[in-house]
């Protein structure tokens, strides 16, 4: 491997659905940054690390209960095959640490992430200690498997990446970003159905238009994430709400 080629973003994904990626990430700004080689990606099949003839991953839990359980053996085998990549290995189940715009800047700004895709019930809980795994959630929900969470995961962080975002800017006005949820949009036509587009957006007023955004973002995540608003307050060290009045 070249020193170009160890310098690039490279997510691996260890899969039993390997036919799952890249999937939308080989569209849009995703997938014109990997047809360009500003990122890469690996998919390993995890059935290939399987010992019997009938390549089984899985197994009952002991203690009995429903479902499968996937062979600690097997993943670790799976895992032995890229140990060493940079970056952290990261497990995605809802039991995880949650995701966040922090999390995804942490991962962008490294070389790289190794993501294991659980199915069934999970994962033997060995060998996720003895290799040291991280567990990520994209969320208190439950999935079919890890590999929607992986996409999601990965696309978070490539958009960060330096040429993947056409208008650099961008990202530093995004929902999380600031700790707040982004302010509304607008463009043509400046009337539709009645609706006009508020006046300060077509003022050429920079500054104006500037402190109307921050406004906005503030009144949404206020009312919407009422954890983030209060998360934002602590931040900036402020005592009160948007109105004026004491927490």
């Amino acid at each position: 491997m070249s020193a170009d080629a160890e310098r690039i973003w490279r997510a691996t994904v260890l899969t039993m659905f390997p036919e799952m990626f890249p999937g939308p990430l080989g569209l849009s700004l995703a997938g014109r940054g990997l047809e360009r080689g500003l990122w890469a990606m690996d998919v390993l099949d995890i059935r290939v690390f399987a010992r019997d003839k009938h390549r089984s991953v899985d197994d009952e839990p002991f203690g009995g209960g429903p479902g499968m359980v996937m062979r600690a053996d097997v993943v670790d085998a799976a895992l032995a095959a890229v140990e060493g990549r940079p970056g952290p290995v990261v497990y995605l189940t809802p039991r995880g640490r949650l995701l966040d715009q922090a999390l995804v800047w942490k991962l962008a700004e490294g070389q790289g992430v190794t993501l294991l895709c659980g199915r069934y019930e999970g994962i033997d809980q060995r060998v996720l200690e003895a290799r040291a795994v991280e567990e990520v959630s994209v969320g208190d929900y439950v999935l079919s498997g890890g590999e929607p969470a992986a996409i999601a995961l990965i696309d978070a962080a490539v958009r960060l990446l330096p040429g993947i975002m056409g208008n650099e800017e961008s990202p530093a006005e995004e929902s999380f970003e600031t700790g707040l949820l982004e302010h509304p949009h607008y463009t043509r036509p400046a009337e539709w159905q009645g609706r006009v587009v508020p006046g300060v957006l077509i003022s050429g007023h920079h500054e104006k238009v500037c402190r109307w955004r921050l406004s906005e973002a503030e009144r949404v995540t206020e009312q919407r994430r009422p954890d983030l608003w209060a998360r934002y307050l602590k931040r900036k060290g402020r005592g009160t709400d948007r109105g004026g009045r004491k927490e």
